[in-house]
């Protein structure tokens, strides 16, 4: 178990993100470090008003506990009372443009400890598109690239996480998926650290490849106030998700991570309607009948 290896990878997948979204916006992240009272710390990049993201944060964080909070230990509850240390890069990009997609990544370690007991590590990860306006081939891109993120490390891999990802990013509530869905996993700790730590790498070297091409293919397309409202209308969505289901979202505030690094995550803009739905036969309704149906991509 090489711990130092994993945030040397992590910090470095953090610049090496925020260097070509520097370049596909024209703009510069802040950068914010920070250090977390309980112990630990880490270093928040966002952009606001930039010329193709609206909203873009990459974040890292390192940080240390006494006992893993409910949200880390619900699934395992025999690791409760555990101290731990956790370390990951997270990112949410909201873009300008309607017809780009807002797009989220996760890689991240975890480990639990105890005096006399060996330590209990695990990785989670994943990505997942959020278009507001769909298109066929960037969905079927995106996926392709997820599934060549894990191909190397078994067949079964891809068809696994996709599932995992259609069943968690999923508005209960609403009966209904946040967007057109990725990869996610969580408690990964077999077949052993090294290939849990290379697939998790591979998920993290294959965000960009995956998402740039559909930004840029996407950011010029005209648009006006109607693509604007809707856009508004169904962030809404992601703020609904974010703040009743998201596990990265309750860890970090029941561990007392930093309320504006978490929060990161939610689009400047969000616009909620009473009981609004699509006209039929238009490009909004498209997105409910065509995109936000778990269905294979690739």
């Amino acid at each position: 178990m090489n711990i130092s290896a994993v945030k040397t990878y992590l910090t470095g997948l953090q610049e090496r993100i925020v260097a070509r979204l520097e370049a596909l916006d024209g703009g510069a992240f802040l950068h914010d470090a920070w250090q977390r009272p309980r112990g630990g710390g880490g270093i928040t990049r966002l952009i606001e008003g930039g010329a193709l993201f609206e909203r873009g944060g990459v974040g890292y964080s390192h940080v240390f506990g006494d006992n893993l909070p409910p949200s880390a230990s619900a699934a395992r509850p025999e690791l409760a009372g555990r101290s731990f240390q956790a370390m990951g890069v997270s990112l949410v990009l909201h873009p300008r443009n309607p017809y780009v997609p807002t797009v989220h990544m996760n890689v991240r370690c975890f480990v639990a400890e105890k005096a006399g007991a060996e330590p209990v590590w695990w990785f989670g990860g994943g990505m997942d598109l959020t278009p507001y306006y769909g298109f066929v081939e960037d969905a079927a891109h995106f996926h392709r690239s997820c599934r060549d993120a894990l191909l190397p490390f078994g067949a079964d891999y891809h068809p696994r996480f996709k599932a995992w990802c259609d069943r968690y990013f999923y508005l209960k509530h609403r009966a209904e998926p946040r967007g057109v869905g990725g990869i996610f996993y969580d408690d990964l700790g077999a077949p052993d650290f090294d290939t849990c730590f290379g697939l998790t790498r591979s998920v993290g070297d294959h965000f960009l490849p995956a998402y740039a091409p559909i930004a840029e293919r996407r950011r010029d397309l005209p648009y006006g106030e109607r693509e604007r409202d809707f856009q508004a209308y169904r962030r809404g969505r992601y703020v609904e998700f974010n703040l009743v289901y998201d596990r990265g979202t309750l860890f970090g505030l029941q561990s007392g991570g930093r309320t504006e690094s978490i929060l990161m995550s939610l689009p400047p803009v969000v616009h909620w309607r009473y009981n609004w739905q699509p006209s039929p036969d238009t490009p909004e309704a498209q997105l409910y009948s065509d995109f936000l149906v778990a269905k294979d991509w690739v």
